[in-house]
């Protein structure tokens, strides 16, 4: 990177910057003439001066100019105006020079500030392409909030910056210039005293100000340091639990803040310091004009309008001189900060570009061994992970590598996946070396899975095809404003240094996954999902999510199927009563009393059973039977029950799990309710109470909770209050109730609810599992199963894919790799997070069932159980970072070696 952040900005805004130089320089000629403006405002109509006589005029705006070898040339003769005529037209121009010099300022700060974004977007760019370049190693030596916050925060001031590096000064300067030399025009000892100020601030500050660009780079350094913690804290955050250090941590932040705390402050008294003598020096100037200046005006040696256009041009000098001096600062505290980054993102071994250069076109197969060659790698410390090997692994070649967890199999995983780099020796295909060849062919011909997951913040189905985004694939054709804003992006991208990529574009190269687009993409999914059984977890997700109704529309428009299906399924198997569906007229036990009340479902957060209890047409509807009062008491019985029940258990007490009306949290707060209301009638009850109450029992399900609380009689008038409910329903409950309809499907529910379109019962202790897997049957003889599926891969997984679990993550992982379809698959212990038993099983589907015509991979597998090696041509054994055996299953076996040992 250029080590000077000056010769930086010039080199990329050098056209741009002379550009706007020239405006500055012309900005100047009215700015001047700003100044004089004032002198003959005073000397002329104001005083008087050539309009002594009753009724003289005075020539205005004259152009004539002395051209050499032509002689004088008179190019407009001017206007002859009155005293009155003239201060008026003088004081036009004036208000003109002023919208002039305004216009000029907003035009070149627009500019500067358009400039300073596109530098700071090609910074950025920079950067964050340099990360993408780092090797391996750099890695483990940085954090990344530190580097997120270099990026983020600290190349901030640079952007700014950028707009005013030659600008400022030129524009300042000239400013300054222009004041001081209007100044000795008018007095050359009023002009002395002005230059000798500006000499002084000029000197005396800018050294005053080192110890205030020092305290800035410690601060900078220590914010750093506090971000990098912080994000450790985050990250490791169950460790801190498990090990109860959080008060440890508290003393270490408080540490770190305290010495932030210090340096700021200390940076703050000698920021107040210099400001202090700044102004002072700034304040004395004008002192001396009034006093000197006076003095000359009282001798006759200077008249009064030169006076007032000094003391006019000297209000504008500290201005311009005091942003010169800030500039200055800027420009060395933004070079110190660019000189960290610098230090910062220069490594050693940085991928060359053309190693990640764009490759729209899919990557031939490799049809070559990969050859290790006396390979050596070591760890941080200097320890060897691998000492010298060679080995070779042969196309379509499957291949386990046993050893213990320091025998340097994982090592050799990760060399192959160029995810550590040699120390000695190389990794080669057909002769090449591994780290020469490009990323679109190691990073398409060759997958990697471990143990160690990441997954970005997106859908299921982002991650899962992560690994088949490498190139923009189509075009998309933008219209109308969208087409104007896309080539504005373009053009922005352009001079920014970005790469001019469409990020709407398609980027999966189905090819490589062995289709002809997104509308086939299931054949390969589906086979990988269910190799890595993960197809019922993505049902589930789907089962518990809504649905959007326009993407999905083949599911949703064949809902009343669905549910026919499912009770005659059901009803088949004997299993009628393990679904009470909802009926218009009927009671449903198994729902709560707000699912029966509506016979719908709302639409949260924008309406839940508080807010439903608390609203005024509810309520009247409610009240029509004493059915609000029936309720309310029902409600504190509720509490009651509840209180005397949990009121000793702990907040994390299993029971709590069954309590769907009130948590943990909520029992103490009941508590003091009780004690005011109960034994009192419902008019003691404020209104937010009686909601707080109400809304007890609209979760309250008889067959679950069994407090005896409903009879016949309240679920008829539950039923009769459900009719008249929706018979005026308001416009803005319309809006956030959505009503059963056995003929529709329900938007705001999900996908289970409607299939079911009913309450499971209770009384089947295994009902649900049950249930899941009649449907998944049903889902596949109706041809639906791709598209529940499809709606479980929109499942958002979170920061980090944390909303998973780790065995989904692992699983997840896996699936991801072999949709990659590569000429060769490093599984490094992929699964360890599961049960040696479904670990064995989904080794037997992957070993059995990927290899099929025209596609036979070379698997290589670190394995955590000696006993799968037989699934595989060969095994390679390693001990101590020596490869100590070499063969088949069978042979192996026969000697009494390492591989012996660890099979027995």
């Amino acid at each position: 990177m250029e080590k000077s952040l000056t010769r930086y900005i010039w080199s990329n805004t050098r056209l741009q910057q002379i550009w706007i130089l020239i405006v500055v320089a012309v900005s100047m000629i009215p700015y001047f003439l700003s100044f004089d403006l004032p002198k003959q405002i005073v000397n002329g109509p104001i005083q008087g001066t050539g309009f002594e006589s009753p009724g003289a005029t005075q020539t205005f705006m004259r152009i004539r100019y002395d051209i050499p070898y032509v002689g004088e040339v008179t190019f407009f003769n001017g206007l002859e105006l009155t005293r009155f005529e003239t201060l008026m037209a003088l004081s036009l121009v004036f208000l003109l020079l002023v919208i002039v010099n305004g216009l000029f300022k907003l035009y070149i700060n627009t500019y500067k500030g358009r400039l300073g974004e596109r530098m700071l977007r090609r910074i950025r760019f920079e950067l964050i392409d340099r990360v993408l370049r780092f090797p391996p190693s750099q890695f483990k030596r940085v954090k990344s909030a530190e580097i997120a916050t270099m990026i983020k925060d600290e190349v901030e001031p640079m952007g700014g910056f950028t707009g005013d590096a030659f600008v400022q000064p030129a524009l300042l300067g000239g400013q300054a210039l222009t004041a001081l030399v209007f100044i000795i025009m008018q007095n050359f000892w009023l002009g002395m005293i002005a230059a000798g100020i500006v000499a002084i601030q000029g000197v005396v500050i800018p050294r005053m100000r080192k110890r205030l660009l020092e305290l800035g780079r410690q601060r900078q350094l220590t914010a750093r340091e506090l971000s990098g913690r912080v994000g450790e804290i985050v990250d490791g955050i169950g460790t801190i639990h498990g090990n109860d250090t959080s008060n440890y941590e508290r003393a270490d932040i408080a540490a770190r803040l305290g010495l932030i705390f210090s340096i700021r402050y200390d940076l703050y008294q000698w920021k107040f310091l210099v400001k202090f003598i700044n102004n002072f020096l700034a304040q004395v100037t004008p002192f001396l004009f009034y006093s000197i200046g006076g003095v000359l005006a009282l001798q006759g040696r200077l008249d009064i309008g030169q006076l007032v256009a000094v003391i006019n041009a000297y209000k504008d000098l500290p201005g311009p001189l005091k942003e010169l001096i800030d500039w200055d600062q800027a420009r060395q505290d933004v070079q110190v900060k660019y000189a960290q980054v610098v230090e910062q993102f220069n490594v050693d071994r940085l991928v060359d570009p053309r190693i990640q250069a764009l490759a729209p076109t899919p990557a031939g197969r490799l049809e070559h061994s990969l050859h290790a060659v006396n390979l050596t790698v070591l760890d941080d410390s200097g320890a060897p992970l691998l000492n010298h090997i060679s080995v070779e692994i042969n196309p379509s070649e499957t291949v386990a590598v046993v050893g213990n967890s320091a025998s340097g199999a994982e090592a050799l995983a990760e060399a192959f996946a160029r995810l550590v780099w040699p120390d000695q020796g190389r990794i080669t295909i057909d002769g090449t070396d591994l780290l020469e060849l490009p990323e679109s062919v190691t990073g398409r011909r060759i997958a990697y899975a471990a143990s160690d997951t990441y997954f970005f913040h997106g859908t299921l189905r982002d991650n899962l095809l992560y690994g088949l985004k490498h190139a923009p694939l189509t075009k998309v054709e933008y219209e109308g404003k969208q087409a104007i804003n896309y080539k504005w992006n373009i053009n922005e991208a352009r001079r920014a240094g970005n790469p001019e990529l469409d990020l709407n574009s398609d980027w999966v190269d189905y090819t490589s996954a062995g289709v002809t687009g997104p509308h086939d993409l299931f054949k390969v999914v589906r086979p990988v999902l269910d190799a890595v059984m993960i197809s019922q977890d993505i049902q589930d997700m789907a089962l518990r999510s809504l649905v959007n109704t326009a993407t999905h529309s083949d599911l949703t428009d064949r809902i009343v199927e669905l549910r026919e299906a499912l009770r005659k399924r059901l009803k088949k198997e004997g299993l009628e009563d393990l679904v009470v569906p909802f009926k218009l007229k009927e009671y449903n036990p198994q729902a709560t009393i707000g699912e029966n009340l509506l016979f719908g479902t709302m639409k949260r957060p924008m309406m839940t059973n508080r807010k439903l209890a608390a609203h005024p047409y509810f309520r009247s509807v409610l009240r029509e039977n004493d059915l609000y009062i029936d309720l309310y008491f029902m409600g504190l019985e509720i509490a009651s029950n509840a209180v005397e029940l949990f009121q000793d258990l702990p907040p994390d007490h299993p029971f709590f799990q069954q309590l769907t009306f009130m948590t943990a949290d909520d029992i103490p707060a009941y508590q003091i309710l009780l004690q005011k209301l109960q034994g009192r009638g419902f008019e003691a009850a404020s209104p937010e109470e009686r909601s707080n109450i109400i809304r007890l029992s609209f979760s309250y399900i008889e067959p679950r909770h069994r407090f005896g609380l409903l009879n016949d009689e309240l679920m008829a008038k539950i039923v009769d209050a459900r009719a008249r409910f929706h018979e005026n329903l308001p416009a803005d409950l319309k809006e956030v109730i959505e009503r059963y309809d056995p003929k529709k499907f329900i938007s705001s529910a999900t996908l289970l609810d409607n299939v079911l379109f009913g309450r499971v019962g209770f009384a089947q202790a295994d009902g649900t599992d049950k249930l899941r897997d009649i449907m998944r049957d049903i889902f596949n003889k109706l041809g639906l199963f791709e598209s529940v599926l499809s709606i479980g891969l929109d499942f958002d997984v979170g920061s980090g894919g944390k909303r998973l679990t780790n065995v989904q993550r692992q699983k997840l992982n896996v699936a991801r790799a072999l949709l990659k379809r590569s000429d060769y698959l490093i599984f490094n212990r992929p699964l360890p997070a599961l049960d040696q038993r479904i670990q064995d099983k989904i080794t037997h589907n992957i070993m059995e069932n990927l290899h099929e015509e025209g596609h036979s991979p070379a698997i290589i597998w670190v394995l955590s159980n000696t006993s799968l090696a037989k699934l595989f041509d060969r095994v390679i054994v390693f001990d101590n970072g020596a490869l100590v055996e070499d063969g088949t299953h069978a042979t192996l076996l026969e000697k009494n070696g390492v591989f012996k040992q660890l099979a027995s």
